[in-house]
């Protein structure tokens, strides 16, 4: 294997004291066999180490990390009909369609995954420095995903910086962590959402060391989720497990691909024009195309002239009938939600929460004291998400503590497992554009 080079398990089993450590080969049954059964004869602890490669047999694929995923049909059908299972070879030659969202929404433009935009805008950032101020300050760690998080971008633009490291989110964290413990340098991770949960202690220890990591998370939420409810990215507010006076923590959560690019812009880089960027730094981003987002005149909500404000909330649509609070992909189904139900005379106003874990205080106090309704539509966990936690900020808002009456509150989230599907994730859970229309109608009687 080309990680970890230098890292021996039967040296290291043997360095700690075990007598009897066998290498074997774990696709040949018969050396197993003979391995295990000395294991069970001899005296005293014994260990057999089983080395293999990935996909063994699969031309392309076999030794590579493309074994990690669906094997593609130009590598599987060869594979199964060199076995004789011609019927399964043949269905993968069937045409397959696939299908798509039938809505057509309102307020948005073209589609981008903002999942490969953070990736080309760390790479833009990079390139703005000199080789030597990366190569001393900068680290990033992959976790043979970075063809999904796009930072396969990176490898190939900077490969001086790049460390391909495998499957092991846990150690490939907290060596990010390790390297961004000087506080001039950074470490820099990536992987999916859903293996967030497992980095929890690391983030811990990053944050009691005080140390500079910048994360992207891609496949954030349900949206488009082949892999269904293993892979739900949904409990991302985990990230967010230290004292209120610790180091500093913050989770982003973009809405579109150019916020996407301004929020990257703005806290990738150590130091900024008039900014640092200390601490711990997520950015969450989804599988998912999202779209473009408008403003009401046509023109681009996050184009030329935005500047991203970390902890800053944004209104994107006024109203009089309270608002709904929303980020990442949700945010584009409730702005088709708000036109739509504008059209029918109930004037929602819709609010871009792009900092997770923090309270923009201004903002707060304005949808407090606003009449109607107050309603967190989210792809995260209706346990755990920014929901979960956003009645109780309201609870404490200056207008609450001085007796002043709140709006209604109401939550749409991710609550129960998938059904399959892609597109379909979003309706299944009910954060679609329908069905907040209709929590809104229920919540205003």
């Amino acid at each position: 294997s080309s990680y970890l080079k230098g890292f021996s398990l039967e040296k290291t089993l043997e360095g700690h004291g075990m007598p009897t450590v066998l290498v074997v080969n774990g696709e040949h049954v018969e050396e197993l066999y003979e391995a295990c059964r000395a294991t069970v004869v001899v005296d005293g602890p014994s260990a057999v180490v089983c080395k293999r490669s990935m996909a063994p047999g699969i031309t392309g694929v076999e030794g590579t990390s493309q074994g990690h995923d669906a094997v593609a049909p130009q590598s599987a059908i060869p594979y199964l009909e060199s076995r004789g299972h011609m019927q399964a070879a043949a269905y993968l030659k069937l045409e397959t369609v696939k299908t798509s969202d039938p809505r057509q929404y309102v307020g948005i433009g073209a589609k981008d995954a903002m999942r490969k935009v953070v990736g080309q805008t760390v790479v833009d950032v990079l390139s703005t420095m000199t080789p030597q101020e990366r190569k001393e300050s900068v680290m990033v760690i992959d976790s043979d995903l970075g063809g999904s998080t796009n930072f396969n971008k990176i490898q190939a633009a900077y490969p001086e910086i790049y460390v391909q490291s495998g499957v092991m989110e846990r150690g490939n964290f907290a060596a990010a962590a390790g390297f961004g413990m000087h506080p001039d340098k950074q470490g820099v991770f990536s992987t999916f959402a859903a293996f967030l949960e497992m980095c929890c202690s690391e983030i811990t220890m990053a944050r009691l060391n005080r140390s500079n990591v910048f994360s992207h998370f891609s496949h954030s939420g349900v949206d488009d989720m082949a892999d269904n409810t293993c892979h739900f990215g949904i409990n991302n507010m985990f990230a967010d497990n230290g004292l209120e006076d610790g180091y500093e923590t913050k989770l982003y959560f973009p809405c579109d691909p150019l916020q996407a690019a301004k929020v990257v812009t703005r806290t990738f880089p150590l130091k900024g024009a008039g900014f640092e960027n200390k601490g711990l730094r997520f950015v969450f981003t989804t599988r998912s195309k999202t779209p473009i987002l408008l403003k009401e005149d046509g023109s681009e909500l996050y184009g030329d002239g935005y500047e991203f404000v970390p902890g800053k909330d944004e209104v994107l649509r006024e109203g009089t009938d309270g608002y709904i609070v929303s980020f990442g992909d949700a945010v584009y189904r409730c702005l088709d939600a708000v036109e739509s139900l504008k059209k029918e005379g109930i004037n929602v106003g819709l609010i871009n929460k792009p900092t997770l874990n923090v309270t923009d205080p201004e903002m707060m106090e304005k949808i407090a004291s606003s009449s109607g309704v107050c309603l967190v539509v989210e792809p995260l966990s209706k346990k755990t998400g920014l929901g979960s936690k956003f009645g109780s900020w309201l609870m404490a808002t200056q207008h609450a503590q001085s007796g002043g009456a709140l709006p209604k509150f109401g939550h749409i989230a991710t609550y129960h497992e998938g059904s399959g599907g892609l597109w379909e994730q979003a309706y299944h859970q009910g954060y679609d554009s329908e069905s907040v229309q209709a929590k809104i109608k229920t919540m205003l009687g």
